[in-house]
């Protein structure tokens, strides 16, 4: 059983895109699920799913990342003082963008195995506390 840190885009295509990135995100998502790994996210990916539910006024697709993001499916980690501290590490790289770090750092500061994003450019990234960066194309499950 690993510890695996989800980024907000697999949420999203899981929810919301019926092409290959959505049956991608379905497959990751099911996988965990029969490895019974514990699926970790953070609090910004809370609010980066329901962003667009609110501003459109869709009110199904909300409860939809509710009910999604929820435990025990999803345990939601909260930007903390360890992860502060390890953000302000990982923005030493100047390329990788604050809300990034955010998600990187929160995945650190919770010592994931695996941490899964559709952002090719986070996976070069070394952050300790992080095993495996790895793009949901070439994740290992």
């Amino acid at each position: 059983m690993s510890r695996v840190f989800l980024d907000s885009n697999l949420f999203i295509y899981q929810l919301e895109d019926l092409g290959p990135r959505g049956n991608r995100a379905n497959f990751i998502f099911e996988r965990l699920s029969l490895r019974k790994d514990t699926v970790l996210t953070s609090t910004l990916t809370v609010g980066e799913v329901l962003v667009k539910p609110i501003r459109t006024g869709n009110r199904a697709l909300e409860a939809k990342y509710r009910e999604l993001l929820r435990e025990p499916q999803v345990r939601v980690l909260a930007f903390d003082r360890a992860a502060g501290e390890i953000f302000a590490r990982v923005r030493q790289d100047r390329t990788i963008k604050a809300p990034d770090a955010i998600q990187l750092a929160t995945a650190a500061s919770a010592g994931c195995d695996l941490f899964i994003t559709n952002d090719d450019r986070l996976t070069t990234a070394h952050v300790p506390g992080i095993q495996f960066i790895v793009s949901m194309e070439r994740a290992p499950i």
